[in-house]
Order: structure tokens, then sequence, then C-alpha cells
């Protein structure tokens, strides 16, 4: 017998090279198997070291193994790891303090996921209006392209049919309608419509930032309907777009709001937040969680609020989308086959004139990372910590790679 190391490492070329796995195949994987990180770089278990502008997905927004983050996590190990919700836990009034005090919210619910904050935040809503307000109202109003999770209420609740099929019937109670489409979104609310669920970034349906008097209409509509306003900040929450959470930008305030992602560092977390009139809603036994908020996961999350606020993280994460922004126009303005630059932060999006599937796999075997929103939309998701070396770098191979990419099939 090997080590387990080595069983692993066995296990994972085996499954690299065709053998059946044991493994449900739920994800077409890279051929890449990644064993170490530290700041913006990977290494795989060839010793093939990486720049990475992925970051899990948004998920490492301190760049990889944080400090911080781990010296608190180790210290936690030796303590305590899970006593259940049936008892007080000291590190979930911590977090959630510190998340009330630097956002809108009153009150926060702790699970494991951004698709368990969103199911939290679609039960919160319809169990205020039919607890609390008696109004019986129930529907969820989403948007095209939009993406919220995999539990069979928030990809009902998913703007896109390619995550719903097989999977049918779904449950009822969602409409969705075409993204700043406001004669369609006032046409769809009725007597029975409970909220209305949107992305300030619609990340994972091509990077598509949601247009301010857009967004001020909606939230007027809330207001004049007696709507609950849930934003979904899964992805562009914890400073990824310059703020800490996407909605500052827009200069509202909604009365639920999701988080995930960066919330954790990588350690798998999700919260859900809101104003504090939603509290009667929630009481006990109402909603809960097994593993929502245990000392593990509470540890890691006050470690990383405490160091994005430190590090100023969301500051630096605007600047540095300005910088890359502006660097990706020098290299790549003009070229016929980049259709357009847009983001927030340091979530970017650029829009290719065809797929760019084959960009991403030349990518990954020059030592970049990155990731696609959509066939033709290259996603840059840098941590927020990113150098500007580093940035010049990204910047640099991603425009050899499009150049390279349209000389072999031009236009």
């Amino acid at each position: 017998m090997g080590t387990g190391q080595e069983q692993q490492n066995s296990a994972a070329q085996g499954a690299q090279q065709g053998e059946e796995s044991s493994l449900f195949p739920t994800y077409a994987r890279y051929p890449i198997s990644l064993v170490k990180g530290e700041g913006s770089w990977l290494w795989d278990d060839k010793g093939n070291k990486y720049l990475d502008f992925m970051c899990g997905l948004a998920v490492t927004n301190l760049g990889h193994a944080p400090v911080k983050v781990k010296e608190k996590l180790k210290a936690q190990l030796d303590e305590l790891w899970h006593v259940s919700n049936l008892f007080h836990i000291p590190g979930q009034e911590k977090a959630a303090a510190l998340l009330t005090e630097h956002t809108c919210a009153d009150a926060v619910f702790f699970c494991n996921s951004g698709a368990e904050a969103n199911e939290a935040a679609i039960k919160l809503a319809r169990r205020y209006h039919q607890k609390v307000l008696g109004s019986g109202r129930f529907e969820i109003i989403t948007f095209t392209q939009s993406f919220h999770g995999r539990t069979l209420a928030t990809l009902t609740a998913t703007g896109q049919d390619k995550v719903k099929e097989g999977f049918l019937p779904l449950p009822a109670g969602f409409k969705t309608v075409p993204l700043h489409d406001l004669e369609a979104l006032k046409n769809a609310i009725t007597s029975t419509t409970a909220a209305i669920m949107i992305e300030m970034v619609q990340a994972e349906g091509g990077v598509y930032p949601v247009e301010p008097e857009f967004v001020e209409a909606v939230s007027e509509l809330c207001r004049q309907h007696g709507l609950l306003l849930i934003v979904d900040e899964v992805q562009t929450g914890m400073g990824r777009t310059g703020k800490l959470f996407a909605y500052e930008h827009y200069g509202i305030e909604p009365d639920i709001f999701t988080s995930a992602k960066g919330l954790g560092s990588g350690f798998p977390v999700g919260a859900m937040l809101g104003k504090g009139y939603l509290r009667e809603a929630f009481s006990a036994g109402s909603h809960g969680s097994t593993f929502g908020g245990t000392p593990l996961s509470m540890a890691v999350v006050n470690a990383t609020i405490e160091t994005i606020l430190e590090e100023q993280a969301p500051e630096r994460a605007a600047e540095s989308g300005e910088y890359l922004v502006k660097r990706l126009n020098e290299e790549l303005g003009g070229n016929p086959f980049v259709k357009g630059i847009r983001g927030k932060g340091l979530l970017i999006g650029i829009e290719c004139a065809e797929a760019v599937g084959d960009i991403v796999l030349e990518g990954q075997r020059r030592g970049l990372l990155f990731v696609t929103a959509g066939p033709n939309v290259i996603r840059l998701l840098p941590n927020l910590l990113v150098t500007k070396e580093e940035m010049d770098q990204a910047v640099s191979l991603i425009a050899e790679l499009i150049q390279e990419h349209t000389a072999v099939k031009p236009l």
C-alpha cells in the first residue's frame, strides 16, 4: 500500500488517463491536479507553476492560504470543530456583528454555500409575506442570464435554461424576465409577487453590470408594490467589485442579500443577510442548517473579514480593476476579435467574436489560469491583493494568446 498522497495522485492520474472514476461525472475537468497555492500562484502535482486569475471562481479573494486566516483556522482546529446550532457559537455573533457593522443589514443567517444562502433568501421572502404580513405572496421574479445556484429552487430562479434540463418538474413560484426590460418587469408583478431577485453584475451570464437606472427602477417598484428586494452577492460580494458589496455602487439598500465564495477564503460557508424587520419571519424552528456557522467556519470568516478590512481590499480591487481594464484596452484595443471589455473592480469580462475555450486551454499550458462566462467571454478573477506586475504578466499573455488565435483563425 502506498501513502495517502500517493493513492490520491494515482487515482487522479487514472481519472486523467480515461480510466473509470468512482466520482459522478458532473464536472468537465481540466487535465490539471493543483496541489499547492500561495498568494496569486498555484502549483500542480508535476511542479508546474500557474498565475491564478480564477481564484477558485471568485473564492480566494485574499489569495491562496492568507496568513491570518490560516493561523486562525489552525488555532481553531486545536479547540473545537462542531457543536450544532442548539448551542450559542460566539464566532457567529462576532462575524454577524462585523457584517452588520459594515453593511445595511441588521441580521445574518449562516449556512454552507451560495445556493443555500439564496435558498434561505427565497424562504425568508415567502415566510415574511405569509407569516408576518399574512398576504399569501410567494412568487419571486428574476432575470434572464442570471445564476442563483443548483438546488431545485435556485436553479428554477436562474435565468438560464441549460441548468434546468432534466430536472422537471420545477418548483412553482418563479418568473423570469429580460434584464433591463422595465415594461416586462412591471407586467410580471401581480398580487402574488413577493420579491425581485437580482445580481448587480451577472457574472456567470457574461459579466454584465446592471445599469444604474434599472437598479433604481427595480428598487422603486419594490417600494411601490410592497415587494422585498433580494440582491445575490454570492460572486460580487466581499470586495470583488471594488466595494465590500456591489449594491453599494448603486445607492440602494436591499431588504435581503446573500454572500458566499469570498466570505470564507476557500472554506465552505455562506450567509443570508437581511433587515431587522425580517427577524420575525425567521423565528425559532423556521429554518436551520446542521453545519451552518460552525466554530471552524466562523474562525475563517472572522479572519477573512478582518483581513479584508485591514488590507482595504475593496479599495485595492477598485484601483486594480481600473488598472487592469486600462492595460487590457491598451493591448487589445482595435483588435476586431475583442468586442468589449466590461465589469466592476476585479470581476472583468472580455467579450470576443467567437468561442474562447481553446484560448483558455492554451493559457493553462503557458501558466495562466482564467475561465469563461459563457462561450464567448473570458472572465478574469484575480485576487483582490494582486500586484501590478502580476496583472501586467497576465495582460501580456492574454494579448499574445488572442493575437495568435486570430492569426490562426482570422475573422
